[in-house]
């Protein structure tokens, strides 16, 4: 077989596990929407931020508090993880020494290979009743930021190292002959270069963050309210579908998928948010 004429089957092999990924988003959405309609048709969306509480047998759909949730951890753990990831890659890359750097590689790859629900056990007999002496009862939305900064943080730290990289060897190489300090080459030289990747990174780890689930729901204490502070207990959507969906009938099944659909819009948001901010940064 000639060249070309592999090059042209391995083009088709591609265009068609291309196209599998497609129409499988599109087969996920069809499905939600249509799960979602009963509850889409016959319930005024009004009734998710207006109703008095979730009591979906009840037609009681008090959705906001579940989003409103599932936002606050999602942030909280971003906020906090972010800058601790990107500094631990910046330590790992531009100022460990090699053994040093070695010993931190291993530790935060087995990290991020722990499962979530172990992070929940150890979350829920350390957290949790370490947080329950400065205010019951522990299970919060403290405790569920937490857990999930340690979930996402170990990739974060991996991707923004595997970023830091790929930066042109030779711009840094010109800044050090300069006499260039670490820092300036650092500021000026790696996150320009950097930062695009490192964007697309964290919105990655938001949308895996919003969508953790029993870690979550180990932790927060799943009451649905709309939490005063960090240490009252919360219910995302996450935790809300894989508490319900079990017995859930009709009405009340429709409104979980409901969850399920609200979930899938706020990531496609995040993903939106990113292109439009790298389409912005390359008009400039």
């Amino acid at each position: 077989m000639s060249p070309l004429k592999r090059d042209r089957y391995l083009h088709l092999v591609l265009k068609f596990f291309a196209c599998i990924s497609i129409v499988s988003l599109f087969f996920v959405i069809f499905f939600l929407v249509t799960e979602s309609w009963r509850i889409i048709e016959s319930t005024p969306a009004s009734k998710y931020i207006l109703d008095d509480a979730w009591h979906p047998t009840e037609g009681e759909f008090f959705l906001l508090p579940m989003i409103i949730g599932s936002l606050l951890v999602m942030i909280g753990a971003m906020l906090l993880s972010i800058p601790v990831g990107i500094f631990t890659a910046i330590l790992w890359q531009f100022y460990a020494p090699s053994w040093f750097s070695s010993i931190l590689e291993r530790i935060v790859e087995v990290l991020s290979g722990i499962p979530s629900v172990v992070y929940g056990f150890w979350g829920i007999m350390i957290i949790v009743p370490l947080l329950g002496k400065f205010q019951a009862p522990g299970t919060s939305l403290l405790a569920g930021i937490i857990v999930l900064t340690l979930i996402v943080l170990p990739t974060i730290t991996l991707v923004a190292n595997s970023i830091f990289q790929q930066v042109n060897k030779l711009h840094i190489q010109n800044a050090i002959a300069l006499g260039l300090s670490r820092f300036t080459i650092i500021c000026h030289i790696i996150f320009p270069q950097a930062k695009r990747g490192l964007l697309t990174g964290v919105i990655l780890q938001a949308g895996r963050a919003i969508g953790e689930t029993l870690a979550v729901l180990m932790v927060c204490g799943n009451v649905v309210q709309i939490p005063g502070s960090v240490f009252e207990p919360v219910r995302t959507l996450t935790s809300n579908i894989a508490l319900e969906m079990a017995y859930a009938m009709d009405i009340h099944r429709s409104a979980l998928f409901l969850s399920g659909l609200v979930l899938m819009i706020v990531v496609f948001m995040l993903i939106l948010m990113t292109e439009r901010m790298k389409n912005r940064e390359n008009a400039l």
